[in-house]
């Protein structure tokens, strides 16, 4: 991202010391350093947050997936149900024999 390399931090840093002093340059860098662990601890949370929600989003992808699968044979079983129903229905079996009383 960015390129900061020694020279660039020395350059800075003599800068700082000259505008803020000896006096108030490591109350200021100390706040710095907060702000820039409270940045990383913020980023962190949000990295955190969205690859939970993506995990979240795969497992129902998963279990959708898993539900089709499972209900395919079934849909397959009441389709044949019902095509030997309507054969029964439509053309009752001939026998011989004399029905029962």
């Amino acid at each position: 991202m960015f390129d900061v390399g020694f020279s660039e931090l020395l350059i800075i840093a003599v800068v700082a010391l000259l505008v803020l002093g000896p006096e108030r340059l490591p109350r200021a860098a100390r706040m710095a350093g907060a702000f820039v662990r409270r940045a990383r601890a913020q980023w962190e949370s949000v990295r955190a947050e969205l690859e939970r929600e993506l995990e979240v989003e795969r497992v129902k992808a998963d279990l959708d997936a898993a539900v089709g699968a499972a209900q395919a044979p079934m849909r397959e079983l009441e389709e044949t149900l019902r095509e030997a129903g309507r054969d029964a229905n439509a053309s009752p079996p001939e026998s011989d024999a004399e029905p029962r009383p």
